[in-house]
């Protein structure tokens, strides 16, 4: 009786920890540019779980779907990192152009793209075979961020030294318009459906609407100081936008392009993620050393966490 009442106990706390893997919560890696690390944030319990080496000098990232790797671009080494999340080691290193910084994901996962700022070019990466497919000169000065469109149809990069924003057809691998936006643009982020594009113009205060049907600025929307980055809700009904000289972020009701309110972080808030829920937003504030978890459905930021020093950006898988 005992040996099949132990038994029983084991088959429970197996499907108990099974039933955990399923359901676990994501985590929320953010990278470190002075420390050259990522922190690893548990986005049930908040609390920073484990950091590990990400080269000398850390900035955008991206991981793949399953969730194995994650691809950081390291401005200090021109090379795209590919780290093996299970064991926290850096497998494979890509070489790229000069002063890669942001760095994007295709909706199928199949394709990374990293910005050369000093380059200006866009390397586009299979991630199936750790190698750069091809090379896409861009129009604008010093591209910083490279994000495709969720349909897989195009990639709009932002002009940092320029006012100017390229569209890119994926298909033919090439920059087919040149639109001009406000001063310093930088963080770009898609509605789900792809119909619209919402850039963040830092040196305007701006956000500038793009219909992405035709290609054309349709709004823009003022927001807080040194506006940069770009994170849409996975229903697409708002869009925040990180302002780097007010610590604070706007939030933008995607159904009349209207800022709704701003909520205050730590300082020269970033580049942020969501959760796949969309219930959590993630900002990484550069002069604070943290990383401040939002609660979307009420705006108001629920905690900030230390991380390392100057994080870039946070990224949720």
């Amino acid at each position: 009786m005992q040996c099949k009442f132990e038994l029983k106990l084991i088959a429970a706390s197996a499907a108990m920890m099974f039933s955990g893997a399923l359901f676990a919560a994501p985590f929320a890696y953010s990278t470190n540019e002075k420390s050259g690390t990522i922190s690893v944030i548990d986005t049930q319990t908040d609390t920073v779980v484990n950091t590990f080496d990400a080269g000398k000098k850390p900035r955008g990232a991206a991981i793949t779907k399953d969730g194995k790797y994650i691809f950081v671009s390291d401005q200090k080494q021109n090379s795209l990192l590919v780290i093996d999340l299970a064991k926290k080691t850096v497998t494979d290193k890509i070489k790229l152009e000069e002063s890669p910084e942001g760095v994007g994901i295709s909706h199928d996962g199949r394709w990374i793209s990293a910005a050369n700022e000093e380059d200006n070019t866009v390397a586009v990466i299979d991630t199936q075979t750790h190698k750069v497919s091809y090379i896409v000169n861009v129009q604008g000065k010093n591209p910083e961020h490279a994000e495709f469109s969720p349909d897989g149809k195009w990639m709009y990069v932002s002009a940092e030294e320029a006012k100017y924003v390229d569209v890119v057809d994926v298909a033919k691998r090439a920059s087919i318009k040149l639109v001009e936006v406000g001063e310093r643009p930088r963080g770009i982020g898609f509605l789900p459906d792809s119909s619209r594009a919402y850039v963040a113009n830092e040196a305007a205060g701006t956000v500038s609407v793009f219909d992405t049907s035709k290609h054309e600025v349709i709004a823009t929307i003022p927001v807080g100081q040194r506006s940069n980055g770009v994170q849409v809700l996975p229903d697409g009904k708002k869009v925040y936008i990180s302002n780097g000289g007010d610590g604070s972020l706007s939030v933008i009701d995607t159904a009349t392009n209207k800022v709704t309110t701003t909520i205050p972080v730590g300082k020269r808030p970033w580049n942020m993620s969501v959760t796949p829920d969309g219930k959590k937003l993630y900002v990484a504030n550069g002069k604070s050393n943290s990383v401040t978890v939002i609660d979307t459905e009420h705006d108001k930021a629920l905690k900030e966490i230390p991380v390392g020093d100057t994080p870039w950006g946070v990224f949720v898988h």
